[in-house]
C-alpha cells in the first residue's frame, strides 16, 4: 500500500469521526464511544480493502456485529457515496431507516446484528456460501469485545476452523471496555491470542489506530493458509476526543452542543491533512 492509502483513510477517518459526532449529538442517543474506537478499522475496510459496492453480487461482505457503533457505520457510508449524507440527522428517529443498531433498510448494510454477540455466525456462513458458489469474495467481520462472552462466537469459531474458511476474517475491536466497566472485571478475555489460536485460527495483534499497519494485515489475509484469520486490534473507546477516552461515560452519554464543538476543535488537524 502506498502512503497515500495511507492519508487518504486517515483523513476520511476523521471525517467520519465528525460526522458521527454531530449525528450523535443532533439525535441526542448512539453509543459515540464505540463508534470512536472502531473508525479507523471502518475506514481502513472501506477505503482500502473491500471490493465491490453494494449492487455487486460477487462483492466482499462486511458485518458489523457490533452494532451499536451504527453512527460510526453510517457516516462511513455517506462518505463512500453509499448513503446520503443529509439522512444522518434522522438517526435514532422513529420514522427514519437509520436505527441506533443497523438494520438492512440501509443500503450496504449486510445484516441486522442488533442482537449482540451473533456477527461470527453469520459471517461463518456467508464465507461457506461463498465457497459453494465459487466466488472469490472475502468476508470480513468486526465485533467488539464485549461480544466475545457470547458463546456463539466460539461455535462459529470452530466452525470456521475446521471448515477451513480461509476467505473469512474477524475483526476484535479491543477497546477493553463495555457498559459500566472493563471487559476483565466482568468476564475475563485474555488471553485472546491464545484462545483463538487454540480454535485453529491465525492471530495477529495490531494497533487498531495505525492505518498502516492495518492495511498491512488486511491486504495480507489470509495470516496462515488455509485457516481463518483473526485480527485483535487494540483500541481506545472514544478515540480522537480527549475527554472521551477510556472515560466509560462514552459509552452512550448525551452530548451537548458545547462538548460537540470541543470534540470538533480536537479533529480539525486530522480533517484538514
Amino acid at each position: 500500500m502506498s502512503s497515500q492509502d495511507v492519508a487518504l483513510v486517515r483523513r476520511q477517518a476523521a471525517r467520519a469521526r465528525a460526522l458521527a459526532l454531530t449525528t450523535v449529538s443532533t439525535a441526542g442517543t448512539g453509543h459515540i464511544g464505540a463508534d470512536l474506537s472502531a473508525m479507523d478499522i471502518l475506514c481502513s475496510l472501506y477505503f482500502s480493502v473491500l471490493r465491490g459496492g453494494p449492487e455487486d453480487p460477487d462483492r466482499d461482505r462486511f458485518i458489523l456485529s457490533k452494532a451499536h457503533a451504527s453512527a460510526a457505520m453510517y457516516s462511513v457510508l455517506a462518505l463512500k457515496g453509499i448513503l446520503p449524507e443529509a439522512e444522518l440527522s434522522t438517526f435514532g428517529g422513529a420514522d427514519s431507516r437509520l436505527s441506533t443498531v443497523v438494520s438492512t433498510r440501509v443500503p450496504g448494510i449486510e445484516f441486522n446484528t442488533g442482537s449482540l454477540g451473533h456477527g461470527l455466525s453469520l459471517g461463518a456462513g456467508a464465507a461457506l456460501a461463498a465457497r459453494v458458489q465459487g466466488s472469490g469474495r472475502r468476508t470480513f467481520v468486526l465485533t467488539g469485545d464485549g461480544e466475545l462472552q457470547e458463546g456463539s462466537n466460539w461455535e462459529a469459531a470452530m466452525l470456521a476452523a475446521s471448515r477451513k474458511l480461509s476467505s473469512l476474517v474477524v475483526v476484535v475491536d479491543r477497546n477493553l471496555a463495555q457498559k459500566g466497566a472493563s471487559t476483565e472485571d466482568i468476564n475475563a478475555l485474555e488471553p485472546l491470542e491464545d484462545k483463538w489460536r487454540s480454535f485453529g485460527w491465525g492471530v495477529r495483534t495490531v494497533d487498531g489506530h495505525d492505518v498502516e499497519a492495518l492495511l498491512d494485515v488486511f491486504h495480507g489475509a489470509p495470516l496462515e493458509e488455509s485457516r481463518p484469520t483473526c485480527v485483535i486490534a487494540s483500541t481506545v473507546k472514544g478515540k480522537g476526543v480527549s475527554f472521551m477516552e477510556r472515560n466509560l461515560e462514552w459509552h452512550s452519554r448525551r452530548l451537548t452542543p458545547d462538548l460537540l464543538d470541543q470534540a470538533l476543535r480536537e479533529l480539525e488537524h486530522g480533517i484538514d491533512a
